[in-house]
């Protein structure tokens, strides 16, 4: 990076820290810091719900996925329209009628204590670790194309966004959130630009290289679910979005800040449809890339492939002060993501471990010192499974696998909860472990079985494991709850 990148990205990252930290003085009670005193503009609830959804993995692996095989991600953005659409009719109204800053008090309300602790936990430990990998691949980036020390890096990073999460609470987040994202939308939007008008032979050339090389395509639409097909990707999608829309702290939290249900339901739309073209864009990018060095492949240095084209285009081919911006626009992906975290962790801590509400005014004292504490002590961890990332990057694969198993089944237990009043605490027990062990056998039988025993192994792709643990959950705990029904009468 040359010195007008580097003051670009310095200057990005100093202002966001002020600007966000400025909301200190209008953070002096819970709901303040946790809901924004339910008065945030729609438009920026929105965005901050569109920014959580983008994180910088997606900046990088959407071109990344598109420069290496085809347009196949995209139908996983086809599925947000019906995701959306429950969110608007369902999941909206049921939250804000609930009146808990905490997703998860609807499942003790449904099930009872052990449902919230359940769910709220494989929250924390999903978020932790996420956290962490953002705040690693983040320092990973600047130190393999600037040298910086990889460990001060996450560290100046993590306690940079920690500042303006403990000091300005959700109105800081959702704020800095709304920028960021208009900033990776404005950083995506010059690259491709750049692209278009860098084809020797025009724009045209972008076009005719990726469809004679079937880039356009979609994937199979054959009835296949052991690769990523368009079904096995569709599925996929539909599922993990009615888990991120559906029971999600990150999103939940969100939909309670808005000032009325009515913006509540067009911050959520707004939110969701508005990564449909952006994801596009990646994927836009990803394929101008692949026919940019195809026409000029002099320009890209031998074994750079895959989610490594995108950045080595970033510091190789952009011109100065365009790189900084798009470098400060990956950082924006992430800090927003790592932001949310925080702030909604803290809230889920304080709503469902120490059972205080935010609009009970005798205990907000108590309240801000959990949230402070909880917020800086999250911060912390993450930034330290971070740092220990540098040197366990080989059970990175093997954790997410774990936690997919866990989280996975909080979707079938919310879905099972909402769409069949009549199932039972036992029911829904047995839901859960049904839905975790095949689940679990999708996610680590590939993982277990190898060599000679790899037939034991389970063929489906491993997209299908939510796919099919909530199924399961869901007829399990439907089926077992008609029988205790049954047995009873």
């Amino acid at each position: 990076m040359r010195i007008a990148d580097i003051l670009i990205f310095i200057i990005y990252l100093a202002g966001i820290i002020i600007f966000g930290s400025s909301f200190y003085l209008k953070n002096k009670t819970a709901s303040a810091f946790t809901l924004g005193n339910r008065n945030m503009p729609a438009w920026v609830v929105g965005m901050s719900i569109f920014a959580t959804f983008v994180s910088s993995i997606s900046y990088l692996a959407l071109p990344g996925q598109a420069y290496q095989t085809n347009w196949n991600p995209f139908v996983f953005s086809l599925s947000l329209p019906l995701a959306a659409i429950m969110a608007v009719k369902f999941f909206v109204p049921l939250y804000r009628s609930v009146n808990s800053p905490s997703a998860y008090t609807y499942l003790e309300i449904r099930f009872g204590k052990w449902a919230r602790i359940y769910a709220s936990l494989m929250y924390l430990f999903t978020q932790l670790m996420r956290t962490g990998t953002i705040l690693f691949l983040l320092a990973l980036m600047l130190n393999t194309t600037l040298g910086w020390d990889i460990k001060t890096v996450i560290i100046i990073t993590g306690a940079s966004i920690m500042i303006y999460s403990v000091l300005g609470g959700i109105q800081a987040v959702l704020w800095t959130d709304a920028i960021q994202g208009i900033i990776l939308i404005t950083g995506a939007i010059m690259c491709s630009l750049i692209l278009i008008f860098s084809m020797p032979e025009g724009p045209g050339q972008i076009f005719s290289i990726a469809a004679e090389n079937n880039k356009f395509s979609l994937g199979s639409i054959k009835p296949d679910f052991t690769t990523s097909t368009f079904w096995v990707v569709l599925l996929y999608g539909i599922f993990i979005n009615l888990q991120n829309f559906g029971i999600d702290q990150n999103y939940i939290q969100r939909y309670l800040t808005a000032r009325s249900n009515e913006e509540a339901r067009k911050s959520a739309l707004f939110g969701a449809l508005i990564y449909i073209p952006v994801s596009l864009l990646f994927l836009f990018i990803g394929t101008a890339l692949f026919s940019f060095y195809t026409a000029k492949p002099e320009l890209l240095q031998h074994g750079i492939t895959g989610d490594k084209v995108f950045p080595y285009f970033i510091f190789h081919n952009l011109p100065p002060g365009i790189t900084g911006l798009l470098v400060s626009s990956v950082f924006a992906a992430g800090m927003s993501t790592v932001s949310t975290s925080i702030n909604s962790s803290a809230t889920v801590i304080m709503s469902d471990y120490f059972r205080l509400s935010p609009d009970e005014t005798g205990n907000e004292k108590k309240s801000m010192k959990i949230l402070y504490i909880s917020s800086a002590l999250f911060s912390i961890a993450g930034i330290l499974i971070a740092i220990a990332m540098i040197n366990v990057q080989s059970a990175l694969d093997a954790w997410w696998k774990l936690a997919s198993i866990f989280s996975g089944g909080m979707l079938g237990l919310f879905l099972l909860g909402f769409f069949t009043k009549k199932v039972n605490n036992f029911a829904a027990i047995t839901g859960i472990i049904t839905g975790i062990i095949i689940i679990g056998w999708i996610s680590l039988s590939p993982l277990i079985f190898t060599d000679s025993l790899r037939k034991l192994a389970c063929p489906l792709h491993g997209y299908m494991a939510i796919v099919s643990g909530t199924t399961a959950i869901l007829i399990t705990g439907f089926l077992v709850g008609i029988l205790f029904k049954f047995r009873k009468n």
